[in-house]
């Protein structure tokens, strides 16, 4: 089964800042990845990378064999780490722009969610909490029938039950064959999840592994390990 990623020489600098430089990297399809590090470690720049938000500086970033643009959205759901729907939509019109949108966006599902969480489709995203407007974003992207789901800080701002929900929503959203890569610094509230780690530094990626090699050649768990590779 060919790579849903792949990065060679990935480099990406701004001005004299870089912040990835020269990741080689192949994710497969059909897990659970965390892409793992402290703030400001390069992870949300992949991610931007891989949507096509950013370009490279040098080197590639593949989705599926090609590199971001048109045909990779068309397989990718993204969730960024800030909000960016309109407030004054309600929840049933967003729906309708995503389905107008995406072929593969399922609006039934959306609805399902939007129901197990009481959330009503005609309520104005105006009048929610932060952590429901995040689980509203959530549930649009995990409704769509994609072959790579970017989740950008997914669990971030949102209380301990809400992330439980969330992960759930994760868990029981993506099929077999699709590939989820989560970006976080949350280690202990995702692991229970995480199929593969990698772990990113100042731009670098220092570890790359099943999470079941971790546990069984270093007897660790993943966030014992990754406190131990990041500790001040």
């Amino acid at each position: 089964m060919s790579a849903i990623l792949e990065c060679n020489g990935l480099t990406k600098t701004f001005g004299r800042k870089t912040a990835v430089s020269d990741i080689h990297l192949t994710i497969e399809r059909g897990q659970i990845v965390g892409l793992l590090g402290p703030n400001g470690s390069g992870k949300s720049t992949i991610i931007k990378l891989a949507n096509e938000l950013l370009t490279p500086t040098s080197g590639t970033i593949l989705i599926g064999g090609r590199k971001p643009g048109v045909e990779t959205k068309k397989i990718v759901s993204y969730l960024p780490e800030k909000t960016y729907l309109n407030d004054w939509m309600h929840v049933h019109q967003i729906i309708e722009l995503f389905s107008d949108f995406y072929a593969d966006f399922k609006p039934e599902k959306a609805y399902d969610m939007l129901k197990s969480l009481n959330i009503n489709p005609d309520d104005k995203l105006k009048t929610m909490s932060k952590g429901t407007k995040e689980k509203v974003q959530l549930i649009l992207v995990m409704s769509r029938e994609a072959e790579l789901y970017l989740l950008d800080e997914p669990i971030g701002g949102v209380d301990p039950a809400a992330r439980d929900y969330i992960l759930k929503t994760i868990i029981s959203n993506y099929n077999e064959n699709a590939t989820v890569i989560i970006s976080t610094h949350l280690i202990s509230d995702i692991e229970n999840v995480l199929d593969y780690v990698v772990f990113i530094n100042q731009g670098q990626v220092v570890l790359t592994s099943s999470v079941d090699a971790i546990r069984e050649e270093k007897g660790k768990s993943v966030d014992v390990l990754f406190r131990e590779v990041f500790k001040c």
